[in-house]
């Protein structure tokens, strides 16, 4: 059973008040009251009604300025007030409403007048709670679409999205392509349910994760068991190969750390490579940002010719890092489907 609402009576003639708590208690609604503004606003305060009926003239402080406290309050300027005047005065009615007041009651009270004036003014301000909860529901609604709209483009692009649906692509002159590989994944995997197999993949590619945020690469997608990320895009970075190089050491790291917390040994081929390609959206119903040219098929080249533990790099890296990072040259490798290639293992930056 819901309570009844709770009418806040503020007049400082004593006849008024208990005429009206009379009239209220006999209409089913519980009332209390205050005898002047200062003692109303510490009223509301303690306890907020659902609604205020307010005289005007008023000791220590007058209507107006009770009102007008009640409206510029976060935590009361939607309790709905109706102005109690003499039906005379009506300079006093049209400023109370300018002040934010719902509506006027004239004295003498008419009862039906009264308990039409309330209920209208309740219903009013349950439409307007009902609208305020729609609309926040609303809110939250677009703010987890546009939280998984993040998780699932860069930020940049998912913004450009929301204006222009139109296709997007956009090309970049010079980027680097971070792919990682789980050695024998496959095979220790073939000993592990599903649930297990999903949450160890899951640990480790969230320590991916991480470690792409800390070096502001952007993650393009998981393919099983490897691991894809670019420096460089979709805003271009002038160190993008330096960010590559340090999310390559940082996951090789992080293998090492993992296999000495779990006692199970877990490595990884690293392949990086640098140069132009495109980025893009594709798709309808789910979205997906990627990247297409022979910067990308050489990368994977370099990750899968590359050896377990070991960081792989073309010459193109090699040369823009060779001053400041150790490498040590592999030789003319053949790599699929790109004929001899010159290219190094990446070891760490120099001391």
């Amino acid at each position: 059973m819901h309570n009844p609402p709770k009418i806040l009576i503020v007049d400082d003639e004593p006849f008024n008040v208990d005429y009206l708590e009379q009239e209220l208690e006999d209409m089913n609604f519980d009332t209390i009251s205050a005898n002047n503004g200062l003692e109303a606003l510490e009223q509301v305060r303690a306890a907020p009604p659902d609604l205020i009926l307010l005289d005007i003239m008023m000791p220590l402080m007058d209507g107006f300025e009770v009102l007008s406290k009640l409206k510029s309050a976060r935590g009361t300027r939607d309790i709905p007030v109706i102005v109690i005047s003499a039906m005379s005065d009506m300079d006093s009615v049209v400023r109370g409403i300018e002040l934010g007041a719902e509506d006027y009651l004239p004295k003498p009270f008419d009862p039906i007048l009264l308990h039409a004036r309330l209920n209208a003014s309740l219903e009013k301000k349950r439409l307007r709670e009902s609208e305020k909860k729609y609309l926040e529901a609303i809110e939250d609604e677009r703010n987890r679409s546009e939280s998984l709209l993040l998780n699932i483009l860069p930020s940049t692009i998912a913004e450009q999205l929301k204006t222009n649906p139109n296709t997007i692509a956009d090309y970049f002159e010079e980027a680097t392509i971070v792919f990682a590989d789980l050695v024998d994944f496959t095979g220790y995997s073939s000993n592990l349910d599903a649930k297990t197999l999903v949450e160890q993949l899951n640990k480790i590619f969230s320590i991916f994760d991480e470690l792409t945020n800390k070096h502001h690469l952007e993650k393009i997608k998981t393919i099983g068991d490897s691991y894809m990320a670019v420096a460089g895009i979709p805003q271009p970075k002038k160190n993008h190969v330096e960010l590559a190089a340090n999310l390559a050491l940082d996951m090789q790291q992080s293998m090492k750390q993992l296999t000495d917390r779990e006692g199970k040994e877990f490595q990884i081929r690293v392949g990086l490579h640098t140069g132009p390609l495109v980025a893009g959206v594709i798709g309808k119903m789910k979205f997906a940002y990627d990247v297409w040219g022979d910067t990308v098929n050489i990368a994977s080249r370099m990750e899968s010719h590359g050896t377990p533990g070991e960081i792989h790099v073309s010459s193109s890296v090699y040369q823009r890092l060779n001053n400041v990072y150790e490498f040590k040259k592999r030789g003319d490798v053949e790599i699929k489907g790109m004929g001899k290639m010159i290219t190094y293992w990446l070891h760490g930056k120099k001391t």
